[in-house]
């Protein structure tokens, strides 16, 4: 769907107000609006939808979720030199575009969202995957999140196990989602291009997790696992204190195994074998 008929061209936009990408804040621009379309289709129907957008810049993506049909768009947007030209593009789509000037680590997004949501972004990549961690907390309040991530990052989350980029993001993001990888993006595409190429992804947030566990255990069992993912789970595993050959028993997990061998149940299933074994069910007696 065709942006606005009013909206002067990006990179008039940006001269007009001295924009210029900060490394500092991981900017990167994406100013070809055939590829911002493309992200926004990738998103699925967004009639009807809050779409939550981190990082806009001047705009370009914004537009494009905008043109999407997206029944109101909430930018966060640390960069206050970016503001004046995201208020043109609110002044254009009336009452359908949120600007909030902030940082979007201090965010909780969930607040700031009504109705059936969905979140969109080519994130700066100095914080997408501490922001990816905090999102996955409260995955099913989102129909979906498209996103923009750094190749390596974006084949960690859809890493399968076996593969060297499968660890421990790969798991607590498939523990609570699907993860596809949608296409990828060349750095000549951003202004200024970064160093590596970039690649879009898809993720589908499952109404339960995949497998019972508790999110801080799972941290820590796959934190222990990988930290020494060349050697068998029964010595990585001994980080974790106690008998790993009995952790690994209840678990039913043979201890010659790796990290990089199981999957997302199995490590699942060693959160629940530790919380038994630190939390273990009250004695009770007969009197």
């Amino acid at each position: 769907m065709a942006s606005a008929p009013n909206l002067p061209p990006l990179r008039e936009v940006i001269e007009r107000h001295g924009l210029r990408a900060k490394k500092s804040l991981g900017q990167h621009f994406l100013l070809d609006l055939n590829l911002t379309a493309r992200i926004a289709r990738a998103a699925g129907d967004l009639s009807g939808v809050t779409v939550f957008e981190v990082g806009p810049g001047p705009g370009g993506l914004t537009r494009s979720l905008l043109a999407a049909g997206a029944r109101e768009v909430v930018a966060i947007e640390r960069d206050s030199h970016c503001l004046p030209a995201l208020a043109e593009l609110a002044a254009a789509y009336p009452g359908r575009l949120r600007v909030i000037e902030g940082d979007a680590l201090d965010v909780d997004a969930a607040t700031l969202v009504q109705g059936p949501a969905k979140i969109v972004a080519n994130l700066p990549y100095n914080i997408a995957t501490p922001l990816l961690v905090r999102w996955m907390a409260q995955a099913p309040r989102y129909a979906s999140l498209t996103l923009m991530f750094q190749k390596e990052v974006a084949q960690r989350l859809t890493a399968s196990p076996g593969s060297k980029a499968y660890g421990r993001l790969s798991i607590m993001v498939q523990w609570r989602c699907e993860a596809n990888k949608l296409f990828d993006v060349p750095a000549r595409a951003f202004v200024p291009p970064p160093k590596v190429d970039s690649c879009l992804v898809g993720l589908t947030p499952r109404p339960e997790p995949l497998a019972p566990a508790k999110p801080k255990t799972l941290e820590r069992v796959t934190a222990a696992a990988f930290g020494q993912r060349r050697k068998m789970l029964r010595a990585s595993l001994r980080t974790l204190g106690g008998n790993a050959l009995e952790l690994l028993e209840a678990a039913g997990i043979a201890p010659t195994r790796r990290a990089e061998e199981l999957g997302v149940e199995e490590f699942c299933a060693l959160a629940r074998a530790l919380d038994s074994r630190e939390d273990p069910p009250p004695s009770t007696s007969s009197g």
